[in-house]
């Protein structure tokens, strides 16, 4: 565990690799004794910094939730971070690469929430009678970690890598995805660099179904105080492993049933 004092310093450390888009050594190597409750408080200590500047809370992302991914990092759940309403990005504006330090991107879908979900306990029958509709998703992750050398403890501090987070046009509810014989657990997924496939997914990569990510990241939040709110968007992982994001490239997730989302670098 690292007191206070270090917990700050850590974070002050991850703002200015942020704010300065120069990337840091790992945390795991500068604070050997670093925790996982350490490092989702050293989360918070920057998240509150963007709140008291103006930022709002725009949902939550699910992080490390295929059994690869967990694996790789000697854990057996996920993490999370936030999405704030500054992450938000617009498929008709190119996104400037030169803002992140090594930016990728990732290929799921969202859930946005009609109805608060309860915390202890949730269920993934309260997220499907919560979720207003999934949408289409393209997740932008970004390490202030050198070269992505990242611990579990680096990625929680670092807000789960967070970055941004691009939304499609299509809406389905749960409803409709039931009517139209589709499984939210079981969508096929796409990624396409101009017309050139280059990685495809399922939705049930994450942990066998993303509902069970979004029942899991509402009971984990609440040991914080934190609560997933009507009109959240939440990410509950990737169902494709992560692509690099150059300027140039232009970017299409196909979902089977569902839709599309695009992004555009430059």
């Amino acid at each position: 565990m690292l007191e206070g004092t270090r917990r700050q310093s850590a974070a002050e450390r991850l703002w200015e690799a942020e704010r300065d888009r120069v990337p840091i050594e790992p945390l795991t190597d500068a604070y050997p004794d670093i925790g996982v409750v350490d490092a989702y408080e050293i989360q918070l200590i920057n998240i509150r910094r963007r709140l008291a500047a103006g930022a709002r809370v725009y949902g939550h992302k699910v992080g490390l939730s295929s059994p690869v991914m967990q694996r790789m990092m000697g854990v057996d759940e996920p993490d999370y971070g936030h999405l704030l309403d500054t992450m938000v990005l617009s498929r008709n504006t190119p996104i400037r690469a030169d803002r992140y330090c090594h930016p990728r991107i990732e290929v799921e879908i969202g859930y946005v929430l009609g109805a608060s979900l309860p915390g202890e306990g949730c269920t993934e029958e309260d997220v499907l009678a919560a979720t207003e509709y999934v949408v289409p998703s393209i997740e932008l992750i970004d390490s202030r970690i050198r070269d992505w050398r990242i611990r579990l403890a680096d990625t929680i501090a670092d807000n789960a890598s967070s970055a941004g987070v691009i939304l499609g046009d299509a809406r389905m509810s749960p409803a409709d995805l039931t009517a139209a014989g589709m499984d939210v657990a079981d969508i096929e997924a796409v990624l396409y660099a101009g017309d050139a496939e280059i990685t495809r997914g399922n939705t049930n990569a994450v942990l066998g179904n993303p509902t069970t990510a979004v029942a899991w990241l509402a009971r984990k939040v609440a040991s914080f105080g934190v609560k997933l709110e009507a009109g959240h968007v939440i990410l509950p992982g990737s169902c494709t492993r992560a692509i690099d994001a150059r300027p140039g490239d232009n970017f299409r997730a196909e979902f089977s049933g569902l839709g599309s989302v695009t992004a555009r670098f430059e």
